[in-house]
């Protein structure tokens, strides 16, 4: 159903030829002044031609935004979603999911600033976005309109897409006129491939799909060995160089390249209800995800490790499905940010062919206790005799269910 009455919308603008397309079919459609946002999350592409084409289009100077939001992108939703040690379904870590949120909540924040009732993004009435961007946009401002041009026009082809763009003049790039391959999306975390010709599960993805990554095969014969040192939960610097948080993302990129790490073929159940498949890249993801489990393991009491563990999934959902501001994951948030008051302290690991391998980490908040644990003589630590009774009292309702004739103490 198209949305009435639209008199100033703000745009989720990339520059490239779809957003080009809507920004020009929201002129002529709903006769509305168009604002455009385009956010550097760190995806690698020069944004200058976004500005410069929004100028040709038609768009005033001053209703052209384009934000550096990588500090802001990496410190606040990056970060706080690795102390979660967040996957989606065991495997993806979320790398379109986390920048949702923040392209959202920028966007309603430029509508209140200059006034906009509404706002329009380009995502698919298929995919997961159109979801995260929307739920987002009601969680911030319920009362604002939505354009969501893919579930309103009849440009329903690539062949339609150019003809819209050469009826307006829009220009497109020369590598653009052609059927691509597959979709991109990427930012500081990761990049992600669909569509096209790797729809077919079966189907290999040529080498070309990856494009932040060295093949493992290709890699190093020779381990890079790095340590990753941690303060409440966050990584705060590389090789005892302390770094911003995007700054220290970029470098752990650029050693998970090197070293082939963080490729993922993944077939997902999206939130729409189909399931889909996509080849991620998460070099320095991978890397970081790994470190902060390994700080855990010496930092963390044993239940509290364990309800981390057990409420993670929930909290991937709320990302992957879009629900960053809702209620339960600021809950979750609020518990996991407790546990991580002293998960400090330095991880050293091993950078080798597409594997990452943790060789040690300590902490000065370690429970590790060499007393405790070692086969030597413990002098006294720990009285080996006190196990007895643990062990029966635990076995307590088994030998129950056993006397009474229940196979293995079982139901």
């Amino acid at each position: 159903m198209r949305v009435k009455d639209v008199k100033k919308v703000v745009l989720a603008y990339s520059g490239g030829l779809d957003t080009s397309v809507i920004l020009k079919w929201l002129q002529t459609t709903y006769n509305c002044e168009v604002v455009t946002f385009t956010a550097d999350l760190g995806q690698g592409e020069e944004l200058g031609p976004a500005r410069d084409k929004a100028l040709m289009l038609g768009i005033k100077p001053e209703n052209i935004y384009i934000d550096d939001l990588r500090e802001t992108f990496v410190k606040d939703f990056v970060f706080p979603m690795f102390r979660a040690n967040a996957l989606y379904e065991g495997q993806y870590l979320l790398g379109t999911s986390i920048a949702r949120p923040l392209i959202s909540q920028r966007q309603i924040e430029i509508a209140e600033a200059v006034g906009a009732d509404a706002v329009a993004h380009g995502a698919t009435g298929k995919g997961n976005d159109q979801v995260r961007f929307e739920i987002s946009y009601y969680s911030l401002k319920p009362d604002i309109k939505i354009i969501a041009p893919w579930r309103e026009w009849e440009l329903t082809s690539r062949t339609a897409l150019i003809a819209f763009a050469e009826q307006h003049q829009i220009p497109i790039a020369k590598d653009k006129r052609g059927e691509s391959p597959f979709s991109v999306d990427a930012n500081l975390l990761h990049s992600s491939s669909e569509g096209k010709i790797l729809e077919e599960p079966w189907d290999a993805p040529d080498e070309m799909v990856w494009q932040r990554t060295l093949s493992p095969m290709d890699a190093p014969d020779v381990a890079t060995e790095i340590t990753i040192e941690f303060k409440n939960g966050d990584p705060v610097a590389i090789n005892g160089e302390a770094m911003s948080p995007a700054t220290l993302l970029t470098r752990l990129n650029a050693l998970g390249k090197a070293n082939g790490i963080g490729r993922l073929d993944l077939v997902e159940n999206r939130f729409v209800g189909m399931k889909s498949r996509g080849c991620y890249e998460t070099p320095g993801g991978t890397i970081l995800w790994q470190a902060h489990r390994a700080i855990e393991s010496i930092t963390l009491d044993r239940e509290a490790a364990h309800l981390k563990d057990s409420l993670m999934p929930r909290y991937a959902e709320c990302i992957y499905n879009g629900f960053w501001f809702s209620p339960e994951r600021r809950m979750l948030q609020a518990l996991i940010d407790t546990s991580q008051a002293h998960v400090e302290g330095t991880v050293r690991m091993k950078l080798y062919k597409g594997n990452v391998i943790v060789t040690g980490r300590q902490s000065p908040h370690s429970l590790y206790s060499m007393k405790h644990v070692t086969f030597e003589d413990d002098q006294g630590a720990y009285d080996q005799f006190d196990a007895q009774g643990f062990i029966k009292l635990n076995a307590l309702r088994l030998r129950l269910g056993a006397m009474a004739g229940r196979k293995g103490g079982g139901l």
